[in-house]
C-alpha cells in the first residue's frame, strides 16, 4: 500500500474535502425524515431507468478495457452492466423504500429507581466509507442503504469499474439533490486510485465505519492498514456436506444450485464434502449433473472413479480446499461422516456459509451447534445467504466477523445506538 509520505497533496486534499463535505451531510441525514429518505430513493430508482443509457455505456468502457487486461469471465460478470440488471438494480431500491427505517427505534426501554425514564434508541452511524472491486451494483447498494439509514456515503469502487461508477455516482448525487437533501451524502473517490484509498483509510476524524467488500488481497489490506473502524466482510469458502441419508434428489438439487446458480458470488458452493456411505448412491448423478453444466471438479481418485465416462476430474490439492473459485470450479471429498466434516469445515471454513443436506435431526442440530460461520443452513442452497433473500433488502455485504454486525448487512446493521436519559432535575449523591 502506498506510504503516507508518498501521497500527493492533491490527492490528500481531495479526498479530505469528500469525506469532510459528507461528514457535514451526515448531520443532515441523522434528522432526515422517513418520508425524505424514502423520497430520495424514489428519485434515485427513477434517475437510475432514466439514465440507462449513459451507464450502460460507461460500463462498456469497463467491460472492454477489462477484456483487454485479461480480467476473468468471473469478474467481467459481476462488472457487467445491461439494461435488464439497471432495471433490476432500480426495483432493488424501491425494495428499500418499503423497508422499515430503523433510525429511533427503542431498543431497550425503562425507569430507574430514581425516576430517570431511559432509553436505547437506533441511531445513524455517521459516515460509511467503502472500498470494493469490479462490483457498479455496490455502488448503489451501499449509497442507498447508507441513506435509508440516515447515514452518508463515500465509496471506492476501484479502477476497472470506475467509468461505471462515475456515471452512477453523477446519477444519484443528482436525483438526492432533486429530492432536496446535500448530493455530498454520496460521495466517490475512484479519481484518486490507490492513493485516496489510503486516504479513505486514515480518515479517522471524518468516516465512521469503513466496510470493504472483494477479495481476501482487498479486504486483509483494509483489515491492517485502516484506522477507521472496520467491518470485515469475508471471502466465501463454503461448503456443503451430504450426509449419508441425503436423498438422491435433494442433494443434486442443493449441489447444483449452489454452485451454478450464479458461480461468481461469495455464497456460491466451492467445496462439497459427501459422506463415504452415500457415494456411490449420490456422486454419480451429482458429477453428470455437474460436468453437465461445465463445471471443473477437483478430487481424488474416490471420487474420480465414481464419474461418468469421458469425464475429467482434476486432482485435489491442499490449495484447493482453501481456494474461493468463484467461478464454475468445485472441490469435492468424501469424508468418514458427520465428524471428519465438521472438522474440515473447521479447518478451511472462511466463516461465511456452510450446509447440511440431511434427514437425520441429531446431525443437523450437530451441525448447527458445532459450526462457527456467519449462517449455517439444513437443506437449503447456500445462495440464501443473502441479505434480499433473507428479507432485509439490499446489502452491504455479508459480515464474517463477529463484533456489532454478522452476517448480511442491512439497515438495521448501518445503525448503532445511544442511551437517552429523560429526568425532571435528579442528581447524584
Amino acid at each position: 500500500m502506498t506510504a503516507a509520505a508518498e501521497i500527493h497533496p492533491k490527492t490528500v486534499r481531495g479526498v479530505t474535502r469528500i469525506v469532510r463535505n459528507a461528514k457535514a451531510a451526515s448531520s443532515l441525514l441523522a434528522t432526515t425524515s422517513t418520508a425524505e429518505k424514502n423520497a430520495a430513493l424514489g428519485a434515485i430508482a427513477e434517475a437510475l431507468r432514466s439514465n440507462t443509457d449513459r451507464i450502460v455505456k460507461a460500463n462498456d468502457a469497463d467491460i472492454a478495457a477489462g477484456t483487454e487486461n485479461g480480467m476473468s469471465d468471473a469478474l467481467l460478470d459481476r462488472l457487467r452492466l445491461d439494461a435488464d440488471r439497471i432495471a433490476a438494480i432500480a426495483d432493488s431500491v424501491e425494495d428499500v423504500i418499503d423497508l422499515a427505517d430503523p433510525v429511533g427505534d427503542v431498543v431497550v426501554g425503562r425507569t430507574l429507581p430514581n425516576g430517570i425514564r431511559l432509553t436505547q434508541n437506533r441511531v445513524p452511524m455517521g459516515v460509511i466509507g467503502a472500498i470494493y472491486e469490479a462490483r457498479p451494483n455496490v455502488t448503489v447498494d451501499i449509497a442507498v442503504l447508507a441513506l435509508k439509514s440516515g447515514n452518508a456515503s463515500v465509496l471506492r469502487g476501484g479502477s476497472a469499474a470506475q467509468n461505471s461508477n462515475t456515471e452512477i455516482i453523477s446519477t444519484l448525487r443528482r436525483a438526492v439533490e432533486s429530492a432536496g437533501l446535500p448530493a455530498d451524502s454520496i460521495g466517490g473517490i475512484d479519481q484518486y486510485g490507490r492513493e485516496g484509498a489510503h486516504v479513505l483509510m486514515h480518515a479517522r476524524d471524518y468516516v465512521d465505519l469503513l466496510i470493504p467488500r472483494g477479495g481476501a488481497d482487498l479486504i486483509n489490506m483494509v483489515v491492517q492498514e485502516s484506522i477507521v473502524p472496520v467491518i470485515e466482510t469475508g471471502v466465501g469458502n463454503v461448503h456443503m456436506f451430504v450426509d449419508s441419508t441425503a436423498t438422491v434428489k435433494t442433494a443434486v438439487d442443493l449441489v447444483l444450485n449452489s454452485k451454478t446458480h450464479r458461480p461468481s458470488v461469495c455464497n456460491s458452493l466451492e467445496t462439497l464434502l459427501v459422506h463415504e456411505k452415500a457415494a456411490k448412491r449420490v456422486m454419480p448423478k451429482i458429477l453428470e449433473r455437474l460436468d453437465d453444466a461445465g463445471v471443473i471438479v477437483h478430487a481424488d481418485s474416490d471420487v474420480s472413479a465414481l464419474a461418468p465416462a469421458g469425464m475429467k476430474v482434476r486432482r485435489v490439492s491442499r490449495r484447493d480446499w482453501a481456494k474461493e473459485y468463484l467461478g464454475l470450479e468445485i472441490a469435492i471429498k468424501l469424508v468418514s461422516g458427520i465428524e471428519e466434516a465438521i472438522e474440515h469445515i473447521r479447518a478451511y471454513s472462511s466463516g461465511h456459509t456452510e450446509v447440511i443436506v440431511t434427514k437425520d435431526l441429531d446431525n443437523a442440530d450437530t451441525f448447527v451447534t458445532a459450526i462457527d460461520a456467519a449462517a449455517v443452513g439444513v437443506n437449503v442452497s447456500t445462495r440464501f445467504t443473502d441479505g434480499g433473500e433473507l428479507g432485509f433488502g439490499a446489502e452491504v455485504g455479508i459480515s464474517t466477523q463477529k463484533l456489532h454486525a454478522r452476517g448480511p448487512m442491512g439497515l438495521e446493521q448501518l445503525t448503532t445506538t445511544k442511551w437517552v436519559m429523560m429526568g425532571n432535575g435528579q442528581v447524584r449523591s
